[in-house]
């Protein structure tokens, strides 16, 4: 399996980018899955829908599955940071996941950089001091911040990103911490 996060700052493309990679990978009949960081107090369920009813009376996870579909939702009795690759040992086996988020993960990653609007502040980039962003996907080269010594990625086409990973494939192949012990530190969102 093969994992690769997309890291950069809310507005800067990373969501549609990946709706636009996931159909080019599946229609080269790859499987792909998605791990995304979401934010504190995110919620698929529906209130008063029955596992909502069940959550609320403190089970601690809910499995919802049908012939087509399957959710697991777990509540943890504190605040904790998810570990990133706790959360990879959960997915099935797939070709490609794609993950959003995780900037600070001790995994492969391509940065997504879009200028900000105006009045949006600054958005620092990750890719001079974080060895492990192999690519920098933007729309924008010429207004990247610090100069970039990584591949440059044209973020108005993705077939050309896929076309990249799938050249580069090898260095997105997953290990898992145990099998390495040096990625397991600096892991979280």
């Amino acid at each position: 399996m093969k994992v690769v996060v997309f890291a950069g700052f809310s507005g800067s493309g990373k969501t549609t980018l990946l709706e636009q990679i996931i159909a080019l990978l599946k229609a080269r009949g790859l499987r792909v899955s998605v791990l995304k960081h979401a934010h504190h107090h995110f919620d698929i369920d529906q209130p008063g829908k029955d596992s909502w009813r069940h959550r609320q009376a403190g089970a601690y996870e809910v499995l919802i599955a049908s012939d087509q579909r399957l959710a697991l939702m777990r509540e943890y009795g504190s605040a904790i940071e998810p570990d990133v690759h706790a959360l990879l040992a959960q997915l099935s086996t797939v070709d490609w996941v794609l993950v959003e988020g995780f900037k600070l993960a001790a995994l492969p990653k391509i940065e997504v950089w879009r200028e900000p609007e105006p009045g949006r502040g600054e958005r620092p980039v990750r890719y001079p001091h974080d060895p492990r962003i192999l690519a920098v996907a933007t729309d924008d080269p010429a207004r990247l911040p610090e100069p970039v010594r990584q591949p440059l990625l044209d973020l108005n086409d993705p077939a050309g990103i896929v076309q990249w990973m799938l050249q580069n494939a090898s260095d997105f192949e997953y290990a898992p911490p145990h099998a390495h012990p040096a990625v397991a530190s600096g892991e979280h969102a």
